[in-house]
């Protein structure tokens, strides 16, 4: 089973026990973390696309650290304008490991009910 999150801004497909960096969360290493906005599910052939989220649906995973990547170096540069400007940037990220995916019945059910309805 895997499943689009949505965190910092950014799009990410997860599957359960992989281990990404996201923008940072404010959370404890060893923290549990709940994602609720799902963008879509997908189990083998069947996928349940959200609008804009997946009803009832969640993804669960926890925090292993908080850190900071590598240095990017920013370098402006005038030549013969006697002008040099050196600046530099780490970004803080948070490494998760996902636990699990849940959609819930619920979700389902009601929209088998919805259907019988229309039916009748």
């Amino acid at each position: 089973m895997y499943a689009v999150i949505e965190s910092g801004g950014k799009q990410h497909r997860v599957e359960e026990g992989e281990v990404l960096q996201l923008e940072k969360l404010d959370a404890a290493a060893g923290d549990k973390v709940k994602f609720d906005k799902i963008l879509l599910v997908g189990e083998g052939g069947s996928v349940k696309i959200g609008k804009p989220y997946v009803e009832g649906s969640q993804v669960e995973a926890k925090v292993l650290k908080q850190g900071r990547g590598e240095k990017i170096k920013i370098i402006k540069f005038n030549r013969r304008k006697h002008f040099k400007k050196q600046q530099g940037h780490r970004q803080s990220f948070t490494e998760i490991e996902i636990t699990g995916i849940k959609v819930k019945a619920k979700a389902k059910a009601k929209a088998k009910a919805k259907e019988t309805e229309g039916k009748e």
